[in-house]
């Protein structure tokens, strides 16, 4: 029997591909890899230079330190891997800051092309020319884009059907119903002088609920003011509704 069409598949644009996939190879996302649930691609940029030397960046224009990934280089990576009206994810500090709800959203879609840059990033040009969406995991400075893709790729992954054993777990993370999640406890019941909360040693469901959901309200609202803003604003929407 013919092996079942991926969910969902990964294209990464890559000065390195050697490094996928990396993590991507084990735990959850390994075995929905090696299960055929999703599949990975990681094509080297430097297929697509013209010169013998395989040449893929230069100097900038207007001085500074650096080198800029030249833009007919990439450009012709981005038409080798990407299909017409497919969106085109870069990673960049200065993009938009990566949240569940666009995860989700990927997660839809039959495939992700994205791009790694290096060096001091990719000719502004070619990034307009193919409306790249750019993308940001934080407000950090990595060497290149691979492991923010290992990032987006690792949470996508875990969203597909099949990967997850019991999907009701996804529903209770964090940022799934706008609020961090609540904390875990396990045995043994008491440990180092401290004990599990009474609340999840009652057997009672409403009550277990109740508490787990003003423990994930209490660590929104001290920790991410931000995400209890916004989920204030959505509750008292509700009530006038």
């Amino acid at each position: 029997m013919a092996p079942a069409e991926p969910v969902w598949t990964a294209r990464v644009l890559t000065l390195f591909p050697e490094m996928f996939p990396g993590p991507l190879g084990q735990s959850l996302a390994g075995k929905a890899l090696a299960d055929g649930i999703w599949r990975l691609e990681a094509i080297d940029i430097r297929d697509f230079a013209r010169d013998k030397h395989r040449t893929v960046d230069d100097a900038p224009f207007g001085g500074g330190a650096g080198m800029v990934m030249r833009p007919d280089v990439v450009d012709a990576a981005i038409r080798g891997a990407r299909q017409a009206g497919e969106p085109l994810i870069y990673f960049t500090p200065r993009g938009r800051l990566l949240d569940q709800a666009r995860i989700a959203a990927i997660a839809k879609a039959p495939r992700a092309v994205m791009l790694c840059g290096r060096f001091e990033g990719v000719d502004q040009r070619v990034l307009d020319a193919h409306a790249a969406e750019e993308i940001s995991i934080g407000d950090v400075v990595l060497s290149g884009g691979e492991p923010a893709a290992m990032v987006l790729i690792d949470a996508v992954v875990r969203l597909l059907p099949g990967v997850i054993g019991r999907e009701e777990s996804l529903e209770e993370e964090s940022f799934a119903r706008g609020l961090l999640e609540y904390p875990h406890y396990t045995r043994p019941q008491t440990w180092d002088g401290r004990a599990v909360p009474e609340e999840l040693l009652s057997g009672h469901h409403e009550r277990i609920r109740a508490w787990r959901q003003s423990q994930a309200e209490e660590a929104t609202r001290l920790r991410r003011p931000d995400l209890w803003s916004r989920h204030v604003a959505a509750k008292a929407q509700e009530v006038r509704k």
